[in-house]
């Protein structure tokens, strides 16, 4: 029977890890906010935060951001943050940084060790990759390598290409994230999906996002992708769904999909 691969979170032995993990965004703009949000989301019980810092208005400043960063964990009583900066290109705010800037940002946040997974994206200058895989891997913190198309879903053949470039990048996670214009498109992600969680050491996470796209976020851990993104205050992307909703579908379909006795 296929066996999806699951992000093996701190703490967690790999037949333990939860499949598919649930991540709440943190999108706002002010430490108070992003403290409010950590609170407001804490008694959903997601399994995973994304800090999006690129919502941050204090993102210039490396020891502010780390120093929310560490609040943030204590906040959030032991759950994992996922620190992202999604660029503009791929749907992200606009920052006053440059990619110089979001480097030393991020090589900051990991030598305190104050998140447990990063995410930077694959259209990233090549050298700018390798420098940010090797001080996760001297920090013990792991890698997301990610690709986001909010205009269109890249072929099925495509979209493989994407999942195996992240893993010769050193990914410990590949992501996906792709707009939808028909039905059509969403298959195209699950069968993509599929067939690279079958081909490829590493875990997937992979979303089509919309209106159309909602149903990857519902049901893609079954066709291998390893996390979904719900909402817990705010949105921070197209189509996500409130995580109790999200937790709700996810149990009725893995008792349908569980072996039977």
């Amino acid at each position: 029977m296929f066996a999806p691969k699951p992000i093996v979170l701190p703490g967690q032995s790999p037949g333990t890890a939860k499949l598919p993990l649930v991540c709440t965004p943190l999108v706002g703009r002010t430490r108070g906010a992003v403290i409010d949000e950590v609170q407001c989301v804490l008694a959903k019980r997601p399994d995973l935060l994304e800090w999006r810092v690129d919502f941050f208005h204090g993102i210039t400043d490396s020891a502010q951001v780390i120093a929310l960063a560490l609040d943030i964990r204590q906040a959030a009583g032991g759950i994992p943050v996922l620190f992202t900066r999604r660029s503009i290109r791929e749907g992200g705010e606009k920052i006053a940084l440059d990619e110089e800037g979001v480097l030393a940002l991020y090589g900051a946040v990991m030598a305190q060790r104050a998140v447990e997974l990063i995410d930077f994206e694959m259209a990233s200058d090549p050298a700018h990759i390798a420098q940010i895989r090797s001080q996760a891997r001297a920090s013990g913190i792991q890698l997301v390598l990610s690709f986001h198309d909010f205009k269109a879903t890249p072929s099925h053949e495509q979209l493989c290409q994407r999942f195996a470039q992240a893993q010769a990048l050193g990914a410990d996670v590949a992501k996906v994230a792709v707009m939808p214009q028909r039905l059509e498109d969403v298959l195209t992600v699950l069968s993509a999906t599929l067939e690279s969680s079958q081909k490829l050491n590493i875990p997937l996470v992979s979303m089509s996002m919309g209106a159309y796209g909602s149903v990857t976020r519902l049901f893609g851990w079954a066709f291998g992708s390893a996390m979904s993104f719900a909402i817990g205050a705010a949105a921070s992307a197209p189509g996500q769904v409130p995580l109790e909703d999200m937790n709700t579908v996810q149990e009725i379909l893995r008792r349908a999909l569980a072996p039977k006795q």
